[in-house]
Order: structure tokens, then sequence, then C-alpha cells
């Protein structure tokens, strides 16, 4: 990492406070190349108007004007980018991530605006590798939802109507073991069930044929031997057969639920996918430094935009 760059929160918020600083930075993860483009005929020798800190494209056409912050997931904000980047860094670094009150009490913005912002830095945590899983592979699934024994008697009789797992999410992590970077990863999606088609269509549409593939004994996965190396682990027995176990996977439900349940208290199944990335990001990073976390997260902020009626599903908001 560059010394120049802030490696600690404090040097963070140091760093960015500069607004000539921060444009500079954005430059850098906008066009790494150095060739600045208008993102929407592609040109690259837009004219730049220092007094706006905007480039102006030669070619006349429709928001022909833009700043560092369009084709990014700041567009169309009006928060700074003095508040924007330490938020990156908070979320990033913060293992257990950071509620929207506590943004909103630290940026001076209010609680929904905390909120929003959040959900944008998630879609940036999004993964982009779409390469199979290969190797050693721990699989297991888990759900997400809030005890029955600390709702309202009302809520509880609403949501729990059958078996225990009703009104919780299922959700299901494929975990690699030692990949190319030498730890491992986790990727994480949410299934319908628990079904057999579910399960272990999932695992292959994730993991390489004939990879080593762990599971406990639950029969979903049954069929997996049939295109993979099938472990099986029955935790009526057992939690450690040699190398065949799940114990990876099951740590990192251990972290996805501490941040659930002591940061976020509640999410609605609507947005869980997002708070899977986010977790799965700082996982999957969890090698590198804070600078080098904040970076990886920064370079991902290109090509993403999330609208605050596409958060909420309301075609009606205006975005």
């Amino acid at each position: 990492m560059n010394n120049s760059q802030p490696a600690t929160l404090l040097e963070a918020i140091k760093f960015f406070s500069d607004p000539e600083t921060c444009q500079k930075f954005m430059l850098a993860m906008r066009w790494p190349d150095g060739v600045i483009a208008c993102p929407n005929c592609g040109r690259t020798d837009a004219r730049y108007i220092s007094t706006r800190q905007l480039w102006e494209c030669k070619d006349k056409h429709a928001k022909r004007q833009f700043s560092v912050k369009v084709g990014t997931i700041f567009e169309d904000s009006p928060i700074g980018l003095d508040r924007w980047l330490p938020s990156l860094w908070l979320i990033a670094n913060d293992k257990n991530g950071i509620s929207s009150y506590e943004l909103a009490r630290a940026l001076g913005v209010t609680q929904t605006t905390a909120w929003f912002m959040l959900h944008r830095i998630r879609l940036a945590m999004q993964s982009d590798d779409y390469t199979k899983m290969d190797g050693i592979i721990e699989v297991d699934e888990t759900f997400i939802g809030g005890k029955a024994r600390f709702m309202h008697k009302d809520k509880r009789a609403e949501k729990i109507t059958g078996t225990w797992a009703t009104g919780k999410v299922a959700v299901m992590g494929l975990l690699e073991r030692h990949g190319p970077d030498g730890h491992s990863t986790v990727r994480t999606t949410i299934v319908a069930n628990r079904r057999r088609h579910a399960l272990s269509g999932q695992v292959r549409s994730q993991a390489k044929e004939g990879a080593e593939v762990f599971t406990d004994a639950f029969r979903s996965y049954d069929d997996l031997k049939m295109d993979y190396i099938h472990g099986v682990i029955d935790h009526a027995e057992k939690y450690v057969e040699g190398r065949i176990h799940v114990n990876g996977i099951e740590n990192f439900w251990s972290l996805l639920k501490r941040a659930i349940k002591g940061t976020y208290v509640s999410v609605e199944p609507f947005h869980l996918f997002r708070y899977l990335d986010e977790e799965a990001f700082r996982f999957n990073s969890r090698r590198a430094t804070d600078g080098e976390r904040f970076l990886r997260l920064a370079k991902r902020i290109t090509g993403k935009r999330l609208t605050y009626a596409e958060l909420i599903g309301d075609a009606t908001t205006p975005t």
C-alpha cells in the first residue's frame, strides 16, 4: 500500500477532510489508468471545470457534465466525500459492523440517510468472482431470524405457526479451504428451502466437479457423491473426523449472527442478502490490514448504483 494512504481510522478522517485529496483519491479509484472517460459516451478528452470540480464532455448530449461520483455508489448523493470515504473505512473494518444509528451520530446525518449510505456500501462489498470453488469445500446451511422467546406474543402467533424454523430465512454457505491467496474464503446465498434440489443445486453451481465437498449428515446432500468426493460428518456422533468437518463455515455463521444480533438487532428478509455480502467481504479479506481492506473496497465502488426506490422496493419513490 502507498505510504501516503491512511493506515488507521484517525488518519483516514484527517486524510479525507481535504476536498482536493478526496478528488485525487477518487480519480485513482474511478479511472485507475489515468484516462478520464465520459460515463455516457466514453469520450476521453473532457474539459475540466476547476471552479465546480466537474468535467464536461465535448460531445453534446444529456448529462455531459460529470463528477468523480458519477458511475459509482456515490452517484447523485449530496453527502460529501469527506463523509463517504470514512464511512467506507468504518464498515469495512469493524468486525461486527456499524449500525445506521451509530453512523448517523458520527456523521451528523439522519438515521435514514445513514441506513441508505450503508446499503450502498454493501452493494460495493458484493463479490464479482464467478469462478467455481475447488479443492476442499465445506458446505452448511443455517437459519436467520428472531428467536420466538424474544417476540411479543402477538408477533409470535403471527410468525411462528409450524416448526421452529418457520418465519426464519434459510441461508447456505460454501467455504473453500486455503484458496489461491492462502486462506479460506466463503460464499453465501439465500435458499428457498433445505430440499435436495435447492442445496445440492447450489453446490453444483458454485463448486467444480470432482472437488472434495464436506457436509454434515443432512440427507439433502446425499446425491453429491455422484459428482464430488463427498465427505460426511455426523454431528450426532462427532464433530471432526480427520480433515472432514464443517467447523470453518460454522465459525463464519457465528460471526454473521454476532453482527446481526449484536449490531443490527433486526434485519428484514428483503435486505438480508446485503448483510451476507458485508460479512463475507470482511471474512474474505480478514488477513489484510485495515488500510488494505479499505482500498480493496474502494476499488469496488465503480459501476454499481443503488437508488432509494430500489432499496425499499417502491417504484413510486423518486430516485
